[in-house]
């Protein structure tokens, strides 16, 4: 019988992150979050390939593929569908940001219960609300899931009720960039686009897979800056993450106002290709 553990440090269990850490310390580090079920990793050598650009970016040599799928393998039974966080830090350092002469980097798998989505949002879609707080640019970290991830948790405060999905968040120049926890499509007619993230936000594996779909589903895509009066014009609005795929945007809630949609099919289209 397998002992239920909920994380794995350095390929050892009821290890904890040393307080000299870097990642926690001072955010120094990336991390994926993908889903496992039955005990497999989904989409696994994308969320790898990605794992090991955004270290490259931030100069840590990622650990081999081999390492942490024994990771998930010890983690993770036969029989769990479930939430795996993987987080790679630089290591310990001294107080300081000066990186050290030697690190070692510092990987950390987490298991957590898989969300309960609520059977209308895949039906009926679901609504956003427009956050205040804003994106701004950094084009050296753009794209990347790295661990600052303040400007996302401020988002998230901005609202509590639970009719509100997800928020959109913006840049200074009232461009979209991105949800707090999702990428974000439109689509006009047969174009589908997605924001440009060469200045900030993060490329999610799933708009990754959704823009390479946009072919076979007989539209074109376009990456290019939106600015939210655009897309919210638009004849369809979607968002996507690696835990629920794909849901269409039927409301979008913007200072007083409201706008909305009414339910379309290429959310749920896209979902069932990604799955399939």
């Amino acid at each position: 019988m397998q002992i239920s553990h909920t994380h794995i440090l350095n390929g050892q269990f009821d290890h904890y992150i040393s307080p000299l850490d870097r990642g926690f310390t001072y955010g120094d580090g990336v991390f994926r979050t993908l889903k496992v079920v039955n005990g497999m990793p989904q989409h696994w050598p994308q969320h790898y390939q990605k794992l090991v650009a955004d270290c490259a970016v931030i100069g840590i040599v990622c650990p081999s593929a081999e390492l942490l799928i024994d990771d998930l393998r010890q983690l993770f039974g036969p029989l769990d569908t479930a939430v795996a966080k993987i987080i790679i830090t630089r290591g310990e350092g001294e107080r300081g940001y000066k990186l050290p002469a030697v690190t070692l980097p510092t990987r950390l798998v987490t298991k957590s219960t898989l969300p309960i989505y609520r059977a209308e949002f895949a039906n009926s879609g679901v609504s956003l609300v427009v956050c205040k707080t804003r994106i701004p640019p950094q084009p050296v970290l753009a794209g990347i899931k790295h661990l600052n991830r303040l400007e996302n948790v401020m988002a998230r405060m901005e609202w509590q009720s639970d009719a509100i999905f997800d928020g959109m968040l913006l840049n200074h120049q009232d461009e979209v960039i991105e949800c707090t926890m999702s990428n974000i499509f439109a689509r006009f007619q047969n174009t589908l686009i997605t924001p440009d993230l060469s200045q900030c936000g993060v490329a999610g594996i799933t708009r990754q897979q959704i823009m390479h779909l946009a072919k076979p589903l007989n539209l074109i895509i376009k990456t290019q800056n939106i600015s939210l009066s655009t897309l919210l014009t638009a004849d369809e609005v979607m968002i996507c993450n690696s835990l629920y795929t794909a849901f269409q945007v039927t409301s979008i809630s913007h200072d007083d106002a409201s706008y909305r949609w009414q339910p379309q099919s290429l959310a749920a289209e896209i979902k069932k290709i990604i799955l399939s």
